[in-house]
């Protein structure tokens, strides 16, 4: 919770004091829609569309913000390469358009991805499914969810638009994470929540000792 709060406000800082007003739009714009989300998700009783909300929410931004990501990475690599030369484009600009890209996809990536776990958590503990054996054996219809109740849309050989149906004990909606997408979200989340105080650490212990 500490570090997911340190991501979420020390780039603000950075962006209102260096005039980063395109960050600040797209950050305002993600923190109204997933504060909206996490109070639905947090309510007892917990409503029935919920569970789907706050699913349709999270995906749609793991796929923005991993497009993005790629996209970024893609840039950054043609312009190493010098291939931006063939559309007449400076190396700054487009090294610059690369970079923002890159970093966009990856922080947004890091805020969904601990916002939906902590989202996850709060409506696994209110809904109350447990058990010690692992996930729980629920007796429906294959084609209604085992979390919300609601119908599934979307058969198991089918590729969704917007979620994929992936069949498990209690048959209910998932999506599979990219592992190495998620190793890199985890080491980005610590360097942008931890370095700066660990610099501001550093920098205190100077002051003190009279190292400036």
């Amino acid at each position: 919770m500490v570090t997911l709060f340190q991501m979420w406000v020390v780039p603000l800082y950075f962006t209102v004091k260096l005039h980063w007003w395109r960050f600040l739009v797209i950050w305002v714009f993600f923190s109204a829609v997933t504060a909206f989300v996490t109070f639905r998700a947090t309510r007892k009783p917990l409503v029935q569309t919920t569970p789907r909300l706050v699913y349709k929410w999270f995906l749609l931004i793991y796929k923005i913000s991993y497009a993005t990501g790629i996209v970024g990475y893609m840039a950054v690599m043609f312009t190493l390469f010098g291939l931006n030369l063939l559309f007449k484009i400076k190396p700054e600009d487009a090294m610059d358009f690369g970079i923002s890209l890159l970093f966009y996809g990856l922080y947004y990536g890091v805020l969904e991805r601990d916002f939906a776990e902590m989202c996850a958590d709060y409506m696994a503990s209110t809904i109350g499914f447990y058990s010690e054996s692992g996930m729980p054996t629920k007796h429906l219809s294959d084609s209604v969810c085992a979390v919300c109740g609601q119908q599934i849309f979307v058969d198991v050989s089918e590729e969704g638009i917007i979620e994929n149906t992936y069949r498990l004990s209690c048959n209910h909606v998932w999506e599979r994470p990219h592992v190495m997408y998620g190793q890199l979200l985890d080491w980005l989340r610590y360097l942008v929540a931890w370095q700066p105080v660990i610099i501001g650490l550093v920098q205190g212990i100077n002051y003190i000792l009279g190292l400036e």
